[in-house]
């Protein structure tokens, strides 16, 4: 690494601006210093993830100039800027699943021999990335494909912790994390900027911001609006300062007035991933589900949705005090769930969630094909119509309904799942980590349909890892430690600390002597996704 002086600019960015059909990033100009993290926060389109790609080589600038090390800088690729000590971790992981975790950590560096990967090698290499991390526990043999969706982004921060790093871009990094794997990032990041490394570190958490930052840049509608030291920014101005509105928080609300049960499962199963959980959702309400990563929670509600068959137990589902629906060992596929009443919003709305190829208008109508056709033949002023609607009513930020889902910021992408749902009028909605990746701006949008979606006597159930989300939002919650349902909350009876003291139990709901440690999981064995 270059002697340089440790007053200079690590990097300096110049009037920057990208066009597309209309600028989607304007006369950006910022410096950033060795060994300091510079928070780059806003809605999500307010050109965060594109200055950030600029920066790493991934999108060209239409005009402005950038200078490393006091000399010009215009990467043309990735792996250009990578080779000046440039790199990015990005929200969208980058990683070959079929592929062991070794060799995804050093793929453009496989110790070899003659042309031989000496395997030895490799894995010894990729032991010593991962206990960087706090990852030890985890074998670098292990196929990525088999590791849960958390660790596979703690795999792809562990890739690009390089010795020769200059400038490290961090987008969302712990979208995905638990707070034991954020906390070891943190570490690293500390350790980071002791060796000098300038890092930008993009997130909409703003309380970890608080802990990780020295500054602060706020972008919106593409313009760089403020930039000010970390230290004694107040969380509500810079919320302010991100949306250009007051955002209302629900801290403190009244609980929701419950309704009859919607849907009843009872002593619903599958290996010893779920175990026997009795659950209901009421009408009117939300539940939320906390626990540690690998507790059940996601699987619990594949499960719930059919994504996953059921080995025992039953499911019910009920209206007007009648029973409609009653299944043993759960729903045959999605599609009989979603024929039921049943909605998902999943954890990956990338791979699981959406068609990223396909526009809003597509994505928005998919769940329910039958009111926008006419003896098989699609009707396209009224899917049309529909579409439209369903992107003024959540406020999807688009060029027009014929947008590629796979162009629109990740909170508009998350208001297009939503759209799709609230199209179908879905009597119980399923949200797997509903806010994750998504600004204060559109979270805010998000909580406002689900206070709709509770007005209309609908039964919603939320899995979170952010605790403050599931306090502000919920009426009930219950918590998950290895596979079973260990204890429900109603408001006002739960604390911070309840909450955790449940989610580090055993599986009998009594305190573990240590926290679980968290290791690959196994492949689910999916039911196929029909499309409704």
């Amino acid at each position: 690494m270059a002697d340089n002086d440790p007053g200079a600019p690590v990097l300096s960015l110049s009037a920057m601006g990208k066009d597309y059909a209309a600028p989607v990033l304007d006369d950006v100009s910022l410096v950033l210093n060795p060994g300091e993290v510079l928070a780059l926060t806003g809605e999500n389109g307010a050109g965060k993830s594109t200055l950030s790609k600029i920066v790493c080589g991934l999108v060209q600038p239409t005009r402005g100039q950038m200078l490393l090390d006091g000399k010009p800088f215009a990467p043309t690729s990735r792996r250009d800027a990578e080779r000046l000590g440039v790199r990015m971790v990005m929200q969208e992981l980058g990683l070959v699943t079929t592929l062991s975790v070794a060799e995804n950590l050093l793929l453009d560096r496989l110790p070899n021999k003659t042309g031989w990967i000496r395997k030895a090698r490799l894995h010894e290499l990729a032991a010593r990335q991962l206990a960087k991390i706090g990852m030890q526990n985890i074998d670098p043999a292990t196929p990525v494909a088999r590791l849960g969706i958390g660790q596979q982004q703690m795999v792809e921060i562990a890739r690009n912790l390089q010795d020769d790093t200059r400038v490290l871009v961090l987008d969302e990094p712990t979208a995905m994390l638990t707070p034991r794997e954020t906390s070891h990032l943190f570490e690293q990041i500390d350790l980071l900027k002791a060796r000098g490394v300038a890092i930008v570190y993009v997130s909409h958490r703003l309380e970890e911001l608080q802990r990780i930052a020295d500054r602060v840049a706020v972008l919106r509608d593409g313009r760089l609006v403020d930039v000010r030291p970390m230290a004694g920014v107040r969380e509500s101005e810079l919320v302010q300062r991100m949306v250009g509105r007051a955002v209302h928080e629900h801290e403190g609300r009244d609980r929701r007035a419950a309704g009859p049960v919607l849907l009843s499962a009872r002593g619903i199963g599958r290996a010893q991933v779920v175990r026997d959980v009795d659950i209901d959702l009421r009408a009117g309400e939300v539940m939320g589900l906390a626990g540690l990563v690998g507790s059940g929670r996601t699987e619990l509600v594949r499960l719930l949705f059919g994504a996953d068959r059921a080995d025992r137990g039953e499911i019910t589902l009920h209206a007007d005090g009648k029973t409609t629906h009653h299944v043993r060992k759960g729903w045959r596929s999605p599609m009989q769930a979603i024929r039921a009443g049943i909605g998902l919003v999943t954890e990956d709305r990338k791979s699981q969630g959406l068609l990223l190829p396909q526009s809003i208008r597509v994505n928005a109508t998919l769940s329910d094909l039958g009111a926008i056709s006419h003896a098989g033949w699609l009707r396209g002023a009224k899917e049309r119509s529909i579409a439209r609607k369903l992107v003024e009513l959540l406020r999807i930020r688009s060029r027009s309904i014929e947008q590629p889902v796979a162009t629109l910021s990740g909170g508009n992408q998350q208001k297009v799942v939503f759209a799709r749902w609230l199209h179908r009028e879905c009597k119980v909605l399923l949200l797997d980590e509903p806010t994750r990746g998504v600004d204060v701006g559109a979270r805010a949008d998000l909580y406002a349909e689900l206070d709709r979606m509770t007005d209309a006597g609908k039964a919603l159930l939320m899995v979170s890892s952010d605790l403050r989300e599931l306090m502000a939002m919920c009426d009930r919650i219950g918590v998950m430690s290895a596979g079973r349902l260990v204890a429900v909350f109603e408001r006002g009876e739960w604390t911070e600390q309840s909450l955790l003291a449940a989610a580090f139990s055993d599986a009998t709901g009594h305190p573990a002597a240590q926290p679980p440690t968290v290791s690959p999981v196994s492949d689910p064995t999916p039911v196929a996704a029909d499309t409704p």
